[in-house]
């Protein structure tokens, strides 16, 4: 097994399509697998006295998000609250529906952040995120951080199953939920991202367009009085990830300020913060991650739903390289600040999450 960095040193985090997204993960799928010996010790975790949190953590830390899915059917036919068709397999049924069964054991036995990192788990990731924006705009106020965290960071394809299982669950669309909880122009570039339609043909590096957005950025920001929004917008919604690394680069030989401090001087409010989480998660998502989990720690008292969300929704994408971002940046590995900042069983979830010691 070659470590961290030897994995790391090998790709650039540039973002190598070499490798299945896996090749990144900190929880992988685990090769002796049972879904009916796992469901079945999980029932008798449950139904102990006290409750067996440990086993619960070690099994549901250690499964891949697909074989999570697979317990809970088996967890569910344990229970009997799924009826077998004559030839065995689920129903069509009870392959669509969530089975809720195992989600509603767990919430009843366990409590607090323990509670809220193994609900997430057993969520496929689209259910989570859209559970996670659901969240963010139900009620009075809106969690703008949230809505701004998952919207920036998700490719079209996780965006485009956001949307559909937004539907399925909600029964009415992701973007009319944004558009009522969210105004002005932070909410046009929230229904922007949330379209997922920015462009993926990274095949051909088009200089004269690199030049072109970069001088309009400026000339629709830092150049002139106000700001021309919309062409901000629409550069950094609908261009490629690369093409736009390239332009911000390219901005600096315009501007005399980066892209994140022309952002800081031009716009305000949630606002300047969707464009900066934006532009961040553009030059290195992975960086912007480590951040945001540093920043979900570092002081007094923990911003846990920050750092459980991204602990959950990261570690089958790409915690490794999150990992070593956050130890090149801030001296101290992820591990160690969750030790540091965490205790218990909630603890022990969250550094199985991370995958061990770098």
């Amino acid at each position: 097994m070659s470590t961290v960095h030897e994995i790391l040193s090998k790709l650039s985090l540039e973002g190598d399509h070499s490798l299945p997204p896996s090749a990144y993960a900190t929880v992988k799928a685990y090769s002796n697998f049972d879904a009916d010996r796992d469901a079945a010790a999980l029932e008798a975790a449950i139904k102990t006295k006290g409750v067996d949190e440990v086993t619960i953590i070690n099994i549901l830390t250690n499964r891949s998000n697909e074989q999570r899915q697979d317990i809970a059917f088996a967890y569910q036919r344990r229970t009997k609250k799924v009826c077998q068709t004559p030839n065995g397999s689920p129903p069509i049924a009870a392959q669509n529906a969530h089975p809720n069964e195992l989600s509603a054991a767990l919430k009843s036995a366990l409590s607090g952040h323990l509670e809220a990192v193994i609900l997430g788990l057993l969520k496929t990731p689209s259910q989570y995120d859209a559970s996670e924006l659901k969240a963010a705009m139900k009620g009075l106020g809106t969690d703008e951080d949230t809505l701004i965290e998952i919207i920036c960071s998700r490719t079209n394809q996780e965006l485009n199953e956001i949307n559909r299982v937004y539907r399925e669950m909600y029964k009415t669309e992701l973007e009319k939920d944004i558009i009522s909880d969210t105004s002005g122009d932070f909410r046009k570039l929230m229904v922007a991202l949330a379209k997922g339609k920015r462009c993926e043909d990274t095949s051909v590096i088009d200089y004269e367009l690199i030049d072109q957005d970069a001088r309009e950025l400026y000339d629709a920001g830092v150049k002139r009085k106000g700001t021309d929004v919309p062409k901000w917008i629409n550069i950094m919604t609908e261009r490629s990830v690369p093409h736009l690394q390239k332009v911000f680069e390219r901005y600096k030989s315009y501007s005399p300020y980066d892209m994140l401090e022309s952002i800081k001087k031009e716009v305000k409010g949630d606002l300047e913060n969707a464009f900066l989480n934006l532009v961040q998660c553009i030059q290195n998502k992975q960086l912007y991650f480590a951040d945001r989990l540093y920043d979900s720690m570092k002081g007094k008292g923990t911003r846990d739903k920050v750092l459980i969300r991204i602990m959950v929704s990261r570690c089958e994408v790409d915690m490794l390289k999150i990992k070593s971002e956050f130890k090149r940046k801030y001296g101290k590995s992820l591990y160690y600040f969750i030790q540091q900042d965490t205790k218990g069983d909630y603890q022990r979830a969250l550094l199985n999450l991370c995958g061990g010691e770098d």
